[in-house]
C-alpha cells in the first residue's frame, strides 16, 4: 500500500517495535493526526479468547467520561408512556409499528443506535435481518433492550459506546476525537479498557489482552503496552 507524505512523516515519529505507555500513545496519536478534519481516534484490542465459543464472547457497553465527540441519532421503538419518556430524554425518533414499516418499506436508516422496550422485540425481530448486519439490532447486553428508555437515551447521548468481539477475536472501538487532547483521550481509553477487563469470560485461559493499538482515522497505529492497564 502506498501512503501519502503526511502519513510517511507521521510514521517516522513512531517506533513500531516499541510498546508505549497509554499516556505516551495518546500523545503520539495526536502528533500524528494531521488531516484537515477532526479525526476519530480508535482502539483495536486483540484478546486471547476463541470467538467460536459462546462462553468466550466479550460484549458490552460503557459510557466514556468525555463522550465520543460524535452527535448520535437515537431511534426508540416503544409506545405509550415509554414513548413520552424517550422523547423527553432527547430521543431523535420515537415510534412503534410505523417505524418498523418505515425501515421495511423505505429502507430508512437515518439513526445510529436503536433502543427498544422488551415488549416491542417481537416487532423488531421482523427487521432483524436488516438491522443485524448494520450493527443496529437492540440487545440487552448493550443496554439497548430496556424498560428504562430515558436512562438508555441519556447514556447514549452522553457518549456510550458498545464494544464487541469480532470473528478474529479483535475489538474495534472509538475512544474520542483528535480535538479532545491527550488527557481526555486517556480518560476515555482507561474507562473502556477497565470495562473490557471486567468483561473477561470465566472460560478464557492464558493471556487475556494480547495486543492493543491506537490510531487516528488517517494516521499510523501506535502499539500500547497491555500490561499498563
Amino acid at each position: 500500500m502506498k501512503h501519502g507524505k503526511k502519513y510517511q512523516e507521521s510514521a517516522k515519529l513512531i517506533d513500531h517495535l516499541n510498546q508505549y505507555d497509554p499516556d505516551q500513545a495518546c500523545d503520539l496519536v495526536l502528533k500524528t493526526s494531521k488531516a484537515k478534519f477532526d479525526e476519530t481516534v480508535e482502539i483495536s484490542i486483540r484478546l486471547g479468547v476463541d470467538p467460536r465459543h459462546a462462553d468466550q464472547q466479550v460484549r458490552g457497553a460503557v459510557v466514556l467520561p468525555n463522550g465520543t465527540g460524535k452527535v448520535t441519532r437515537v431511534l426508540v421503538i416503544t409506545k405509550g408512556e415509554k414513548a413520552k419518556e424517550a422523547e423527553a430524554a432527547g430521543a431523535d425518533f420515537v415510534g412503534a409499528e410505523e417505524m418498523i414499516a418505515k425501515i421495511q418499506q423505505e429502507n430508512w436508516f437515518d439513526f445510529d443506535v436503536c433502543v427498544a422496550t422488551p415488549d416491542m422485540m417481537g416487532l423488531v425481530g421482523r427487521i432483524g435481518r436488516v438491522l443485524g448486519p448494520k450493527g443496529l439490532m437492540p440487545n440487552p447486553k448493550s443496554g439497548t433492550v430496556t424498560m428504562d428508555v430515558a436512562k438508555a437515551v441519556k447514556e447514549i447521548k452522553a457518549g456510550k459506546v458498545e464494544y464487541r468481539l469480532d470473528k478474529t477475536a479483535i475489538i474495534h472501538c472509538p475512544v474520542g476525537k483528535s480535538s479532545f487532547g491527550a488527557d481526555k483521550l486517556l480518560e476515555n481509553l482507561n474507562a473502556l479498557m477497565e470495562a473490557i477487563i471486567k468483561a473477561k469470560p470465566a472460560a478464557a485461559k492464558g493471556t487475556y489482552i494480547r495486543s492493543v493499538y491506537l490510531s487516528s482515522t488517517m494516521g499510523p497505529s501506535v502499539r500500547v503496552n497491555p500490561l499498563k492497564f
